[in-house]
């Protein structure tokens, strides 16, 4: 994989500046290590790869915050519009953490608000402001629910109009049962881009038979690692999915 990734273009976090899609629309997909070799084969003509200090395929390391009753996961469980999703989020070879909201409206558009910050303690008077100006959840009411870290490759096409990141060696803590799981040879691979505009990548899916598939990292994380006491009941067929992936 690594010899694999060394053979694409580099593009730069400046030269990303125009894509920082902070209003769009995600398609995710689910796949295996196996697949992933042969997409990224497909993509090499097509795709720039971000490249950070030399690394290609960086380490990410994400808390997700939820209310005592885990009212986030519950909107996403009921399927409901105009959901929400606190997260602390560090880039691990860089060291920077911000505080991240993001929220999806009924029209499948994803927003996301970040303020960078250098802990995860609640109480600081920056991070009540600006929780009160973007989340509709009481700070005093959140509390750390789920930990995940992975690796993460992002391309971007020619035209610089989508990001594509692929995330693999992914590993859930659950913070409230300390469960800790490892996702083995799980892909998630995640097509942002604004609207409806022309994406290479998608053909490419198509032929290797990677069809779309919904996997939020903190919901599927939750219900693999704590589905005794959380409603699973619209997650069930992605869990046998996924199950069948990790083997």
């Amino acid at each position: 994989m690594t010899e694999l990734l060394k053979t694409f273009a580099p593009i730069s976090l400046e030269q990303m500046s125009s894509v920082k899609l902070m209003n769009r629309t995600d398609t995710k997909f689910v796949t295996t290590q196996k697949q992933l070799q042969q997409l990224l084969t497909m993509a090499l003509k097509d795709y720039y790869i971000q490249e950070i200090d030399g690394e290609r395929n960086p380490e990410y390391d994400t808390t997700y915050f939820d209310t005592r009753n885990f009212d986030m996961y519950c909107q996403h469980q009921y399927n409901h519009a105009n959901r929400q999703k606190i997260r602390f989020r560090t880039y691990c070879i860089s060291g920077l953490q911000f505080m991240e909201v993001k929220t999806k409206n009924n029209h499948g558009r994803t927003k996301k608000k970040r303020m960078e910050v250098t802990d995860m303690n609640l109480r600081d008077e920056e991070k009540r402001q600006f929780l009160s100006e973007h989340l509709r959840y009481d700070a005093g009411s959140l509390q750390p629910a789920l930990n995940n870290h992975f690796s993460r490759i992002t391309l971007v096409n020619r035209a610089k109009t989508e990001r594509l990141t692929i995330d693999s060696s992914l590993r859930f803590h659950n913070l409230q049962n300390d469960l800790m799981l490892d996702m083995g040879d799980l892909v998630i691979i995640e097509l942002k881009r604004d609207g409806q505009v022309f994406s290479p990548v998608l053909e490419m899916l198509h032929q290797l038979h990677i069809h779309p598939h919904g996997f939020s990292k903190y919901c599927m994380g939750s219900a693999l690692t704590c589905q005794h006491l959380l409603p699973v009941n619209r997650f069930k067929t992605k869990l046998i999915e996924v199950r069948k992936l990790v083997g």
